[in-house]
Order: C-alpha cells, then sequence, then structure tokens
C-alpha cells in the first residue's frame, strides 16, 4: 500500500511539473504577440504559445482524472508556492508590461525558447516509456507538435548566434549567460524524482541533463561558439516551491478573468 501510495505521488508531482512547465512558458510566449520582430514570426510564436498551453491543458486534465481538482482549478487557482514549474520559465521576457511601454529581450527569449524546447523534447521521448499509460500516449502525440516548435526555435538561434552581427552576438551571449545558471531547474525532478524514476514513469535528471547537453553542443560548434554549460539553479529549485515575484505576477494576470467567475468553465 505504501509503495502504491508513493507512485501515485510521483505520478501526481510529475505531471504538475509538466502541465506548470508549458502553462509559464505559454505565457510568456503569448506576452510576445504584436511584439515579435515580424509579422510572420507574431504568428509562427503565438501558434507554438497555444499549442504548449494546450499541453499544459492535457497535462492538468490527466491531473483532474486521478481527483487533484478540475483542470481549471490547477491551472488558475494556485498559488504561486504551489506550483511546480522551474524558475527560468517564469523570468519575465523584460521591463514593462506587455500593454505599457513593453521592453523585452527577444535574444533572451529564442535563447530560453531553444533550451526549454530541445529539453521538453528529451523529456517527451523519454515520457514515450513511461509505466504509467495515459502519461506515455499524451508523450507520442505532443512530440508531433514539438519537432516542429524545435525547429523553429532552434533556425532562430542558429541565425542570430552565427550571424556574425557583432550586435547580435553579444545580444544572444548574454542572453546564453542570463539562462544557464538557473537552467538545471528544467532537469530537476524535485523531492519525489528517486521515486518517478523507481517506478519507471521518467528517466534520471542526470541523462536527461547529458542528453541535452549531447544535443546542443553540435549546435553551437556549428556556429564557433564554445560554451562550458555551466548549469545551475541559482534561484533555487520552482520544483519543490521555490519561485520568484515574476511568478506571482504572472499569475495575478493568468487568473484574473478566471477569478471573476470561478463557477464559470473556462
Amino acid at each position: 500500500m505504501e509503495n502504491e501510495s508513493l507512485k501515485n505521488l510521483a505520478i501526481k508531482e510529475l505531471l504538475l511539473q509538466l502541465a506548470d512547465d508549458d502553462f509559464i512558458h505559454a505565457y510568456r510566449g503569448s506576452e510576445w504577440l504584436g511584439l515579435a520582430p515580424h509579422i510572420e514570426e507574431d504568428v509562427a510564436s503565438s501558434s507554438i504559445a497555444q499549442d504548449t498551453m494546450g499541453h499544459a491543458v492535457i497535462y492538468y486534465k490527466l491531473l483532474e482524472e486521478i481527483g487533484e481538482g478540475t483542470a481549471d482549478w490547477l491551472a488558475h487557482d494556485r498559488q504561486a508556492h504551489e506550483r511546480r514549474n522551474a524558475i527560468i520559465l517564469e523570468a519575465a521576457n523584460g521591463p514593462g508590461h506587455y500593454m505599457k511601454d513593453p521592453d523585452y529581450d527577444w535574444a533572451f527569449a529564442v535563447v530560453r525558447n531553444y533550451f526549454y524546447t530541445q529539453a521538453k523534447a528529451i523529456r517527451i521521448q523519454s515520457l514515450q516509456s513511461s509505466s504509467y499509460a495515459p502519461l506515455a500516449e499524451v508523450a507520442q502525440k505532443v512530440q508531433m507538435e514539438l519537432y516542429y516548435h524545435l525547429m523553429h526555435w532552434k533556425v532562430w538561434f542558429v541565425q542570430l548566434l552565427g550571424s556574425g552581427h557583432k550586435e547580435a552576438v553579444s545580444r544572444m551571449k548574454t542572453a546564453i549567460e542570463k539562462t544557464l545558471p538557473d537552467f538545471a531547474g528544467i532537469f530537476s525532478l524535485g523531492q519525489f524524482g528517486e521515486e518517478m524514476v523507481e517506478q519507471g514513469l521518467i528517466e534520471g535528471e542526470a541523462a536527461i541533463q547529458k542528453k541535452w547537453i549531447d544535443a546542443v553542443t553540435p549546435i553551437f560548434e556549428s556556429v564557433g561558439v564554445a560554451t562550458t554549460f555551466e548549469i545551475g539553479m541559482e534561484k533555487g529549485d520552482g520544483r519543490n516551491g521555490v519561485h520568484t515575484e515574476d511568478l506571482k505576477t504572472a499569475l495575478d494576470t493568468l487568473s484574473e478573468v478566471y477569478a471573476s467567475d470561478k463557477a464559470a468553465s473556462w
């Protein structure tokens, strides 16, 4: 009975991590609507953000099916300390607000989107062999959309970092230096990580991180840029409920309509 209870807790925690990651990442992507570098990118990145929010909904629905609350409640009515997303995903796109005086950093968006999407692709590949059948089935569906997301952000990453344009390269390197110190949070499985691995839900943190490094290293090499991949969790582990003010601010915005009538179906 104890083992079964631990497995259920591990499933819940993993689903929360997957859902919360995509939920906040999709929101940060949506903030670029009308602000992307050109109209084609405005359409493309908005579509990717919409797909990503759809993935979050799927995970929240799986949580709903195991009795963890409605998908709407899970998405909109949990406090920041209850969230399980990696901290790097909640970081604001830049100063200002997307509705007033936004001063966002496209280089940071490209770096974060490419790094995260590559990591997500590796996790999704691992989840296709998950012992939790509903999650394995979802992973197969998500993979189809994720292929195009990854291709999109990889092209942006290579074009900007390898452009030879002094300012573009400088901004990209600065964005990489901003992202890596907290990027280990993406690979963290939190306090129930051992149970997740023992139960065959997903591969371990070290294995996924190594696959990510193996995937991105050739991309850096292709543009002649060296990096040591000094990845950390400087601001803490979001998997264990540690978050920044950026998340609270984002959640206040995201839940504004939901909070106006919690009985409605959103």
